[in-house]
């Protein structure tokens, strides 16, 4: 069987439902890294915080906190990247057993489908996975870098190359961030991809879902609203 005979077993909505997740994928990412001046997203919003973070702890003595702070990041990361590790040695297995799989999608469906056809279903949730364990791995590393550079900062503030260094301390765990971000969303549309399992009707409900879960998080939760509440600082 030939690439053209697999793909002439999906129709021409699983060609839209699975277009529509790619398209869902690319712009929410772009539309939380690149979110109007006006309406800005928590991501962006905690790029201050980090920048400011960094310029705090130039002062700080100790900075025991600080060490602990990024030291729960990585556990996170690393967390996340074995997580997904899992995932993708499950998914592995999943895709060579793929008849109990079959039974279970007949069920839901109500149409009997090849399993090659599964198989290219599960195929793009572990391509999702692995994009995702990847970007933990690589955000784990840069917090590492940010780790290194931190402790490069003199303790006396008024050397020359303590805010130098706080700052560039600062873009690398902005950038940290960015990849666990990415990863993060990675995971979400990962899960989404299941759907197609049960049909391309139920991919393009969770696909919508999961953009509006994502939207809400960034721009119109709670945790944004107490974000944009900073109080100035007082002029002493």
């Amino acid at each position: 069987m030939n690439w053209t005979e697999r793909l002439s077993h999906f129709s021409v909505l699983d060609f839209i439902a699975f277009a529509g997740l790619l398209v869902a994928w690319l712009s929410i990412g772009y539309l939380i890294e690149n979110p109007p001046k006006s309406r800005p997203s928590v991501s962006r919003l905690m790029v201050h915080y980090r920048r400011e973070w960094m310029h705090h702890f130039v002062d700080r003595n100790p900075r025991i906190f600080d060490a602990q702070i990024l030291g729960n990041l990585r556990q996170g990361t690393a967390f996340f990247a074995s997580a997904t590790m899992i995932a993708i040695g499950a998914g592995l297995a999943l895709m060579g057993n793929a008849d109990q799989l079959a039974g279970v999608a007949e069920d839901f469906t109500l149409t009997q489908a090849p399993n090659i056809i599964l198989e290219i279903k599960i195929s793009v949730m572990l391509v999702f996975i692995a994009n995702a364990f990847l970007k933990f791995v690589w955000a784990h590393r840069l917090f590492g870098y940010c780790s290194v550079v931190m402790s490069s900062v003199p303790n006396n503030p008024k050397d020359p190359l303590a805010l130098p260094r706080a700052a560039i301390a600062g873009e690398i765990n902005i950038a940290a961030a960015r990849g666990f971000n990415r990863a993060m969303r990675s995971v979400y549309f990962g899960l989404t991809a299941a759907a197609w399992l049960f049909g391309a009707t139920a991919l393009l409900t969770a696909t919508a879902v999961t953009s509006f879960i994502l939207w809400r998080r960034e721009f119109a939760s709670k945790s944004r609203v107490a974000l944009l509440q900073e109080q100035p600082r007082q002029q002493t």
